[in-house]
């Protein structure tokens, strides 16, 4: 680790402001190609509990659906400090891992999913539409934890990931694509969120 990675790793411990609890990353597909990908995430994985994170989530964007079970795979065989779990188009059950991994499963196909079943318990009898509240609606996502930091790699692009839980997120764009990022660019992440003000809407 170089002085630099030294300096902000201090700056970070010995600031007054707080640290992300939950780490949103959002990479695509073309990231993990090859033994890099894979093996940086391990490294964030460690990066992000060493200074802190209590979550951290995964989304992997993909053009073909036909390359999640070959993904699906890799996540499972990763040695990682924490348990995982991953999530796929045909797993809608609610995840509460410490690392959590999305795999092609979007954010407008989460929420839809969470108003069907709303639909459902309206149609049962089990719910009155007058009485539909957030919390009814969060408690049918796949990933029920907003993240406080969510770092995008390689360009300025939002991502269908998380629209619901990310409405006060803090966003980080880094130009630095994934198969080059290192502890370095999440220092910096992290010293650019405890620069922010939250206003959490307000």
């Amino acid at each position: 680790m170089g002085l630099y990675d030294r300096y902000l790793a201090t700056r970070i411990q010995l600031a007054e402001e707080s640290l992300p609890e939950t780490v949103a990353l959002v990479i695509a597909e073309r990231d993990l190609h090859g033994e890099t990908g894979y093996r940086t995430l391990e490294q964030f994985f460690s990066w992000a509990f060493a200074f802190g994170a209590e979550r951290i989530v995964v989304y992997v964007s993909v053009t073909e659906e036909s390359a999640v079970p070959a993904i699906e795979q890799e996540f499972q065989q990763m040695e990682t400090p924490r348990p995982l779990a991953v999530r796929t188009p045909d797993d809608e059950s609610r995840v509460s891992t410490p690392i959590q991994v999305s795999i092609g499963l979007g954010g407008r196909f989460e929420f839809a999913t969470a108003v069907r079943r709303i639909a459902e318990s309206v149609a049962d009898g089990q719910l009155d539409p007058d009485e539909i509240t957030e919390t009814d609606i969060e408690k049918h996502l796949v990933f029920p934890t907003d993240p406080d930091l969510i770092i995008k790699t390689g360009a300025e692009q939002l991502s269908d990931f998380m629209i619901w839980q990310s409405v006060y997120s803090e966003l980080y764009f880094t130009d630095v694509n994934w198969q080059n990022f290192r502890r370095r660019e999440y220092l910096r992440a992290l010293r650019d969120f405890q620069d922010r003000q939250r206003r959490f809407g307000e």
